[in-house]
């Protein structure tokens, strides 16, 4: 055991001196300058650990499941000590922009810019002036943007006829009513749910309710209610990383993407994700911001079939087969139920491109992309559930850029 352990302590010590970067272990070559008080007084107020605190087996995780190991069960907490703690570049990079009112009492739009989500059928356009503001139609990644994050919605924000347009019930449970969705009851959303996907506004600012409440569900894709007796539709998955997730549901995922993103390195993925939007100083520009921060948009319906396995969700969507060959091109803002048709985003006008059709998707790959955002170096713990979602936004609200229209959508109107 200790001729074991010194090899481990040896190994790590050398390639710090030979100025090599241990990626597994992300071992600290500061050793002696210990950056991890808070893991040290904590494992001096343990009594006991319930591993070797430094042996091999400790060696053999990474330093974020170390450290977590440490803090939450008392295991290798003298490991945790060569564990370098690095400064997030991104934290608190959020430039808070307050929200708006949408009208004003006389029904005229109060708010600065487009909202989201639309109706992304093709045929509807908005009645919002975006005052000749295009939507970016190549990928955000020819445009020198990359994914900071990635979070998703109970059921679509966005609405597409004849693909995720049937309202949620009134009542939870979510399928006692209509039968178009598995029947549960929803978790109540943490009180601090507004920080991350849906830049709610605080408690004191009037709208706690809206913080403790379970996530507003969406609308819902018709894959359920046409397999109702298929079990792949109707069998829960044995979820180990995602939280809050069924079988059966319709979920909109978001990958955020921007240019001010620390993209490439460990701190590209950001929870939250407006702190990733914002990461480096000086590259966005508010007189261009829609091409330079964008959002992908795909809505699924989880099925328990391992035929749909896609291994890589948290790098974006879906593109192969028939996924991705329908995509709405508008710019909008960000969403959430803080928002709604009275209460408007000011995290806009940023592109958005959304594929207008629901597809199928294992539970599998969709706990793998929990699994992967565990993985990352930024704590993306409120993320591994679903957000409520934003209301459809009134027409007066939609931009009259959406890419793609042919035919005329009746669509409701304000007033």
């Amino acid at each position: 055991m200790i001729g074991k352990m010194f090899n481990a302590m040896f190994f790590i010590f050398a390639a710090c001196s030979a100025g090599h970067a241990i990626a597994e272990a992300d071992a600290s070559c500061d050793s002696q300058e210990d950056a991890t008080s808070q893991l040290q007084l904590h494992s001096g107020n343990l009594k006991s650990e319930n591993k070797d605190s430094m042996s091999p087996w400790c060696f053999s995780k990474s330093c974020s499941k170390i450290r977590k190991l440490c803090l939450k069960k008392g295991q290798c907490c003298e490991r945790a000590k060569f564990c370098k703690v690095a400064t997030n570049p991104c934290k608190e990079k959020d430039p808070g922009f307050p929200g708006t009112s949408c009208f004003f009492p006389n029904g005229t739009t109060a708010s600065p810019f487009e909202q989201s989500g639309i109706n992304v059928t093709e045929g509807f356009q908005g009645l919002f002036d975006s005052e000749g503001r295009e939507p970016i139609t190549t990928t955000f990644e020819e445009q020198g943007m990359c994914t900071v994050n990635v979070h998703w919605h109970a059921g679509a924000e966005h609405y597409s006829v004849g693909e995720y347009d049937i309202p949620p019930p009134v009542q939870a449970p979510y399928g006692a009513v209509t039968g178009n969705g598995p029947t549960y009851e929803p978790t109540d959303l943490p009180a601090n749910d507004g920080e991350y996907a849906g830049l709610q506004i605080p408690a004191s600012e009037g709208v706690a309710s809206l913080l403790q409440a379970p996530a507003r569900l969406g609308f819902r894709c018709h894959h359920y209610s046409d397999n109702i007796n298929n079990p792949a539709f109707t069998t829960e998955y044995n979820w180990k990383h995602c939280v809050d997730v069924h079988v059966g549901e319709t979920y909109e995922v978001h990958w955020p993407a921007s240019a001010a993103g620390a993209c490439g390195t460990a701190w590209q993925y950001q929870t939250p994700f407006p702190d990733g939007l914002f990461c480096r100083d000086g590259i966005i520009d508010g007189n261009i911001i829609w091409e330079q921060i964008g959002v992908a948009g795909q809505v699924y319906t989880i099925v328990n079939d391992d035929s749909y396995y896609f291994p890589d969700l948290i790098k974006g969507p879906i593109k192969t087969g028939d996924h991705w060959k329908d995509v709405a091109y508008y710019t909008g803002s960000s969403t959430g139920t803080t928002y709604n048709n009275t209460y408007c985003s000011q995290y806009a006008p940023i592109t958005w491109q959304v594929d207008r059709k629901c597809h199928l998707v294992s539970a599998s790959a969709f706990d793998k992309m929990c699994k992967d955002m565990m993985k990352q170096k930024d704590d993306m713990t409120e993320d591994l559930h679903p957000h409520g979602s934003r209301e459809r936004v009134f027409t007066e609200l939609a931009a009259d850029n959406l890419q793609l229209v042919e035919d005329s959508v009746d669509e409701p109107r304000a007033f």
